[in-house]
């Protein structure tokens, strides 16, 4: 293996100071008083034999990894991805490396990765927490570390955060169903304590009960395999036969429940009005086009990375990141209509 390439060997090999390179290649050359041919002399040598700085030593001597970590459910669902890349690509976090690892939704593995993260000095986290994480998300808070959580929240836990109002996406799309003439709206989503697992739900519930309708609810385990998932939701609308429109509360729950419907001989929307929480970019090719409560993917990316560089300003400036100027952003999803829930041709109405 080739011997890495240090600041001692361009020093000798260009014949000046160790400290004159390292003034160089930390761009400290105005309070070093270094001439910009020496600077240009030293930064050309330095690409041409392949210098790459020792980032841990650094970041010891710096106190800043320009690292900024984060923490999602699972990097490869469309939702989290599209999150990192407009993250991984902004602007005001263009001298930052953006590191990212799955929590898989398990406490134990994502109170491992925070940790893993500290120890390596990363300048900052981005979290979708997990609940049973309380704990290491208040020793960050606590600490000062710069971080942002989003798509979800913890009870009890004051830091940054950013989501949508999925009470109001769920309500919102109940709502449009009640007002079609449906009659028999089931809610499948996640036995899960998230946050926003739980919001969906009660946006759901609410709308239910104020128009005095049953709830049809389908909880399934998170763990579960797409095989044990797909036979659960099957069995459900096999022994619910009722049931004339479904909202699926996330979108792989979603794209589960459309193969099962299509198994099942069900046509959309001539026997089910279908509905799903996460737009997907494909789902105005499925026939019908799938209508969808969509999040607004850039605005939630834009507005966590807005959260991060304030505090990271702040920690360069050895500003105290104040509890008081923790921020909350609650965004608005959006109903984008499709031809998967149109309206009855003749709404039955509700007996009194």
């Amino acid at each position: 293996m080739k011997r890495k390439i240090s600041i001692r060997d361009i020093a000798a090999e260009l014949g000046v100071a160790i400290s004159t390179v390292s003034a160089v290649l930390n761009e400290k050359t105005a309070e070093r008083r270094i001439s910009d041919a020496m600077r240009d002399r030293v930064l050309d040598h330095a690409k041409k034999c392949g210098y790459q700085p020792n980032l841990i030593a650094q970041s010891l001597r710096t106190g800043k990894s320009k690292i900024i970590a984060m923490l999602v459910e699972d990097i490869a669902d469309p939702f989290f991805a599209h999150i990192a890349r407009l993250v991984e690509t902004h602007p005001l976090l263009h001298d930052y490396k953006l590191f990212y690892s799955s929590t898989e939704n398990d406490p134990k593995k994502a109170r491992s990765l925070i940790r893993a993260f500290q120890d390596r000095l990363v300048d900052g986290l981005i979290i979708a927490p997990t609940p049973g994480t309380e704990q290491e998300i208040q020793n960050l808070l606590d600490d000062e570390v710069p971080m942002v959580l989003f798509d979800r929240y913890l009870p009890g836990i004051n830091g940054n955060l950013v989501c949508v109002d999925n009470f109001e996406g769920t309500h919102k799309a109940t709502e449009l169903l009640i007002k079609r003439g449906y009659k028999n709206i089931a809610f499948v989503t996640l036995s899960s304590q998230q946050s926003q697992m739980a919001d969906r739900l009660e946006g759901y519930k609410s709308a239910i009960e104020t128009h005095g309708y049953a709830p049809c609810l389908l909880e399934i385990a998170y763990t579960l395999s797409e095989e044990v998932l797909a036979t659960q939701i099957k069995y459900y609308f096999k022994n619910q036969p009722q049931v004339d429109a479904v909202i699926f509360a996330t979108n792989y729950l979603a794209l589960n429940g459309l193969s099962v419907l299509q198994s099942l001989g069900k046509k959309i929307p001539e026997q089910i009005a279908v509905i799903s929480f996460d737009d997907n970019t494909n789902y105005h090719l499925f026939t019908p086009s799938i209508t969808a409560i969509a999040q607004p993917i850039e605005e939630i990316a834009n507005s966590i990375v807005k959260l991060l560089k304030k505090q990271l300003k702040q920690s360069e400036k050895l500003q105290a990141l104040s509890s008081k100027e923790k921020e909350q952003v609650v965004l608005t999803t959006k109903l984008v209509m499709r031809k998967s829930c149109p309206v009855l041709k003749q709404p039955v109405k509700k007996a009194k």
